[in-house]
């Protein structure tokens, strides 16, 4: 039986854990760990509000009310396979591009042991070497990016590894699955038209807010469960997806996303899909209220976890 979190009627959940939902920590179950949730406190690649390096102790926090028995999908995920904190990445802050490769093998590390990642971010960037790190395990993925924004601009002040660029460089590197990808929940404005001509160039689908209300949470499921089929799927979330009414903590608000309900359920929605990895990324405490948007983040995290353990059928 795996190890689970921290009792609750035995430890208050305010006491001691510092881990995600009260985990044990992967040097405490070694090799019994399969899915791991791994840090990555950076936040160099910022274009607005910076902090997000703050980000996964943040969504420790957040997750401490989190319970073991998920109800909507009927299931235990901690008594499904063995879960672990892996605490945080130890990345540079002052060079990009290094801390890109530092992440890339510390996710190549657990990947070669048979684990699969849940990612803490950080700012967005980071997605690009955890998508470097799956590819080599299973070719290019099939990428869900539910987010404000596209993520797939050129450069931004000249620099080619910027939270606005990750999707792009991971397409013109071979990572993502052909006519496969999607992105979830855009809205507010863009620079110009030729950004979603660029991102139709690269084999995008593409769900807005506003069409998102029309079909609502199930429907955004489906579509999303057409458009990946059997192929292996990478799972990021900006969580700036969220209107900043649910997620004020983050970088780069925009006014017009979902709530926190449509974005879980429309998780749950994904029920099927072979997720292989995922990331929690752009959450930034400094301008969090009353820990608004790192419960939000928590719970993100965890339903990315429930879906990936979830049986198939």
């Amino acid at each position: 039986m795996p190890t689970g979190p921290a009792d609750s009627f035995k430890q208050p959940r305010f006491a001691n854990s510092s881990t995600f939902a009260r985990l044990p920590r992967l040097d405490e179950v070694g090799d019994e760990a399969s899915v791991i949730v791994l840090g990555v406190p950076f936040d160099s690649g910022t274009s607005y509000r910076p902090g997000a390096r703050f980000g996964p102790t943040a969504i420790r926090q957040g997750s401490k009310l989190l319970r073991p028995y998920h109800p909507p999908l009927d299931l235990e995920p901690f008594n499904i396979v063995q879960v672990a904190d892996a605490g945080d990445v130890s990345v540079n802050p002052f060079d990009i591009v290094e801390t890109l490769q530092i992440v890339e093998a510390a996710a190549d590390e657990h990947l070669a042991k048979g684990r699969r990642v849940i990612t803490l971010g950080g700012d967005h960037t980071i997605a690009l070497a955890l998508l470097r790190s799956v590819s080599k395990q299973h070719g290019p993925v099939a990428l869900v990016h539910f987010d404000a924004h596209l993520d797939t601009w050129d450069t931004y002040f000249g620099a080619p590894y910027t939270h606005g660029t990750p999707f792009r460089r991971a397409f013109e590197e071979g990572l993502l699955a052909e006519e496969s990808c999607i992105h979830v929940g855009t809205h507010g404005p863009l620079y110009a038209r030729s950004d979603l001509e660029d991102d139709r160039g690269f084999g995008f689908a593409l769900i807005s807010a506003d069409r998102f209300s029309e079909i609502g949470p199930r429907a955004v499921g489906e579509e999303i469960k057409r458009r990946v089929g059997t192929r292996p799927v990478y799972l990021s979330i900006d969580i700036d997806v969220l209107d900043p009414g649910f997620a004020p903590g983050t970088g780069t608000p925009e006014a017009g996303g979902l709530s926190s309900r449509e974005l879980l359920q429309s998780i749950r929605a994904m029920h099927g899909v072979k997720l292989v990895g995922g990331d929690v990324v752009e959450v930034s405490p400094a301008y969090d209220h009353a820990e608004i948007t790192s419960i939000a983040a928590a719970h993100v995290a965890y339903e990315m976890l429930a879906l990936m353990v979830a049986p198939s059928t």
